[in-house]
């Protein structure tokens, strides 16, 4: 089992994202899975030209010169990618959104013949790895924030012949890199949940309705 984060936070490994995705990779470390954590942040990962070169020549086929291979290769053979980033605008970062422009070299310019055009379900389009997780944070409490992402994340398994088989949301994301004693207990309960969930994806590729009840619940301040 391999599993690659993509974390799209400016703020790289100081970003609350990272301590979400953290947590997540440390179950997953822990119940076997080999792991890697990429920052985009530390990419120089250019913006797509739009040339198409990459449909004609094929996968990989790309005329920019930058990180973006490399972070494919790292990607080789994993079975489970997480896209990880917080809340901008109501939407995904601008750098993964970057990143994820460029992906277009190996995804396909099509979706699927007889796909839901709103994003749902892949497994009936025939999905193959790797399976994608999302996870992001946002500074409010309002869940409302993620109904973008959600959709986006399942257009994009659309897109690549694949599904979601794990969507992991947190409001009040900005406490997670808080010191404050008071609420050193809620973070520390929450980093437990993501922490399981990490060794649920790794060991039976889903998230159990327990955990997942849990992680809707988000940071419970008490």
């Amino acid at each position: 089992m391999k599993i690659v984060a993509i974390n799209g936070s400016p703020k790289g490994k100081t970003g609350n994202t990272n301590v979400m995705v953290s947590s997540f990779l440390k179950g997953a470390q822990e119940s076997g899975a080999e792991t890697v954590n990429i920052f985009l942040a530390e990419k120089e990962i250019k913006h797509c030209r739009g040339c198409h070169i990459c449909w004609s020549k094929g996968p990989c086929q790309c005329v920019i010169s930058d990180d973006m291979l490399g972070v494919i290769s790292l990607i080789g053979g994993a079975d489970v990618v997480v896209f990880a980033t917080p809340v901008y605008f109501a939407n995904i970062s601008g750098m993964l959104k970057v990143f994820m422009d460029r992906m277009t070299m190996i995804g396909s310019p099509h979706p699927p013949q007889g796909a839901k055009a709103e994003g749902g379900d892949s497994n009936s389009t025939g999905a193959l790895t790797p399976k994608f997780v999302v996870i992001s944070s946002c500074g409010y409490s309002d869940r409302s924030e993620f109904e973008v992402i959600s959709l986006w994340i399942k257009r994009v398994a659309l897109k690549m012949r694949s599904e979601v088989i794990g969507e992991i949301y947190a409001t009040q994301g900005k406490y997670l890199t808080e010191r404050a004693e008071e609420l050193k207990l809620s973070i520390s309960s929450y980093l437990s949940v993501l922490k399981a969930a990490g060794e649920e994806i790794a060991t039976g590729m889903k998230l159990s309705e327990t955990t997942q009840s849990l992680l809707e619940k988000g940071i419970a301040f008490k």
